[in-house]
């Protein structure tokens, strides 16, 4: 899980609700109307724009978002390190035997790949592929929470527009009208919430998992090819060093002295 998601959604919402309840109170925030308008609006628009398959897709992305760990730089390094040792020294058949402790989807297809004989240009090119077919994945979901965000202010403005019609059309009572104007604006108020506490930050989520794994993804790649290759292991450990950032490296050079 990732905690920092969590952390945030739960601390925006503590805030907001305790401000409402030291404020007008709980149940005058509450109108199911203006909910149907803001949240129906959103989804429907979201329906419009892209395929049902990709909405669908979104859950799966967004749940490997919020729960999937990816794997440490680190801890990565020093397997391809050690598989580089192993191939150096036993051939790269004897990979094989290790095959099965791989859950890294790409590192695993790119092993398997190397012990088939693949060449080294066809293996850079199926791995690209692999990578590029999760980004669009990414980009998809980024894509459709970010048109929800921006889709969510703009009901909740439809709804007050509503709420001010309803409200002009029955003005012969005077002290209903500050009433009506709270209820005309509390679908501004939800589509805003909405966009700027759930989806937008979602958005931003995903964008930054998607760096993440690029930047894994990619010191992946260059350490297949460099076992594939028959590099020196040593050489390949400082090779891939250079992917992680400068904190992360001296930790790891520290770790090795």
């Amino acid at each position: 899980m990732d905690i920092a998601t969590l952390i945030g959604l739960v601390i925006g919402t503590v805030l907001v609700v305790s401000a409402i309840v030291m404020g007008a109170g709980l149940a005058s925030f509450f109108h199911v109307p203006s909910l149907l308008i803001t949240v129906g609006g959103t989804f429907s628009a979201a329906l419009i724009n892209f395929p049902l398959a990709k909405m669908f897709g979104l859950l799966g992305v967004l749940k490997k978002t919020l729960l999937y760990k990816p794997p440490s730089m680190e801890a990565e390094i020093k397997r391809l390190t050690e598989f580089a040792q192993i191939a150096r020294r036993e051939g790269l058949l004897a990979l094989e035997n290790r095959l099965e402790e791989l859950d890294e989807p790409l590192l695993h297809k790119g092993i398997q790949l190397v012990i088939d004989g693949t060449s080294p240009e066809m293996l850079r090119s199926i791995l690209m592929i692999e990578v590029n077919s999760l980004y669009d994945r990414h980009s998809e979901g980024k894509n459709i929470l970010e048109q929800m965000g921006a889709s969510a202010p703009a009901f909740g403005m439809i709804g007050t527009l509503i709420g001010l019609v309803s409200m002009l059309k029955n003005l012969t009572d005077p002290s209903s009208i500050g009433a009506g104007m709270a209820v005309a604006l509390l679908t501004t108020f939800y589509g805003a919430l909405l966009a700027n506490l759930v989806l937008l930050p979602l958005a931003g989520k995903l964008d930054n998992r998607h760096k993440e794994e690029a930047l894994l993804n990619e010191l992946l790649i260059e350490g297949i090819l460099s076992i594939q290759a028959g590099d020196n292991p040593n050489t390949i450990e400082e090779k891939l060093k250079s992917f992680c950032p400068p904190a992360l490296r001296q930790a790891m050079n520290r770790e090795a002295a």
